[in-house]
């Protein structure tokens, strides 16, 4: 499974959707959204080759234990999934999912909490938001050595460069004017 880089398109709305399908990014990211309407969203998805990555925590109707995760992989088809819980993270990587753990920055002990977290479920990826702190994006990568993706809160081509720059082999947005940098 090949790990987002770049810019990753995360969908929030319909109109988001289709300019996403549209773009030349090779994975995208679908935050909220009904369970009903999820699989026609990755059957459209596939049709324009897209690699597609679900944040699990956020899609409706999707309840966060073993049965949710099977019906997503045997039903939905997903390449991978995001989600602040271990246990999603570990049951992603049990069915062989590309498994990102979003991991917020709140404040030290947020960090240190979550590097506890990272260390026993491993994640494929590290989601850290806001994705704003170059300083902690290369803390996060050396003390971990798993790729990190920058999110939240980015708003410009300058901070998509620091994030990159600090060592994120991904920033993820849902402002849709940064997909074309």
């Amino acid at each position: 499974m090949d790990l987002p880089t770049g810019i990753l398109p995360a969908i929030k709305t319909m109109k988001d959707f289709e300019k996403a399908l549209e773009s030349d990014h090779h994975a995208i990211v679908f935050l909220e959204t009904r369970l009903a309407q999820l699989k026609s969203l990755i059957n459209y998805s596939r049709q324009a080759n897209k690699q597609i990555l679900v944040h699990f925590d956020l899609i409706q109707g999707l309840k966060a234990d073993e049965y949710g995760m099977e019906f997503l992989v045997r039903d939905i088809k997903p390449d991978g999934i995001i989600s602040t819980r271990g246990n999603i993270i570990k049951l992603a990587k049990k069915h062989k999912l590309l498994a990102i753990q979003r991991m917020f920055l709140l404040d030290s002990m947020a960090v240190e909490h979550n590097l506890k977290l990272i260390d026993r479920f491993q994640p494929d990826c590290i989601e850290l938001l806001p994705g704003l702190i170059p300083d902690i994006i290369k803390h996060i990568d050396e003390e971990t050595g798993i790729p990190v993706i920058a999110g939240g809160l980015v708003r410009d081509k300058v901070e998509v460069s620091s994030a990159l720059n600090a060592g994120a082999v991904a920033v993820s947005t849902s402002n849709t004017e940064l997909w074309n940098i």
